[in-house]
């Protein structure tokens, strides 16, 4: 059986804090005081608790604060779970907990950014969520390590409107595609001279394709980024 519930206390932010720094590496994305405040000022703090074999576990975590209030928005900082536990539909229950909690606070868009090299979360945010692309950016973070394993943080931005899910482009619709790794993760750990490569090619070949005036409007597993004319 398994839970999400706010985390409320101290010692629950502090679980969340390890469980976050164990996915993302000894570059910490988000600390605990932060997430404290941020939990205490009524925002988006939750885990997502597995208590398989009768002893509770955090195994992951979702954070996202109030954006803009004119545009009654969220901007959702992480959503993570244990290597261990993905591909099991947990991470799109967060991510569907997210969405009923800000829809009962009039919260109607949520966004984020995520590496436009991580083919399975291209999938799940724009094929399984239905969220659209609205901006690409180069070196949006600077170079942190964690995710990106020391290489530039460029990033598509999305958007996620809740009561507006978007749907894969008509085939005919899609005027050029852009494939990437199946597995870059795998690759930066084996072989991080190669996913920087990759980092530099993605970038040329989005920068030309949205020079062009396409947009991005989709992702396949297999021909990778969809794109139709704006």
């Amino acid at each position: 059986m398994r839970t999400i519930r706010d985390l409320d206390t101290v010692e629950l932010i502090i679980d969340a804090q390890g469980v976050l720094d164990a996915i993302r590496g000894k570059e910490r994305v988000i600390d605990a005081g932060t997430l404290r405040a941020l939990q205490q000022s009524g925002n988006y703090v939750v885990g997502l608790f597995d208590d398989e074999g009768g002893e509770e576990k955090m195994v992951g975590a979702s954070i996202a604060f109030f954006g803009e209030p004119g545009r009654r928005a969220m901007h959702s900082h992480i959503t993570a779970l244990l290597p261990e536990y993905r591909g099991r539909g947990w991470g799109r229950e967060l991510k569907e907990h997210q969405r009923q909690w800000a829809f009962s606070r009039e919260v109607g868009r949520i966004s984020w950014t995520f590496d436009p090299l991580v083919a399975r979360n291209a999938h799940f945010f724009l094929t399984v969520l239905g969220a659209r692309v609205t901006d690409y950016a180069v070196n949006q973070y600077g170079i942190f390590g964690g995710g990106d394993a020391g290489d530039e943080s460029d990033r598509l931005d999305v958007e996620w409107a809740l009561a507006d899910i978007a749907k894969p482009p008509a085939s005919d619709a899609v005027v050029d595609t852009l494939a990437i790794p199946s597995d870059v993760e795998s690759m930066r750990a084996t072989d991080p001279a190669a996913a920087h490569e990759w980092r530099l090619r993605l970038r040329s070949e989005m920068e030309d394709r949205l020079g062009r005036g396409l947009r991005i409007a989709g992702f396949d597993v297999e021909r990778g980024y969809l794109f139709t004319a704006a």
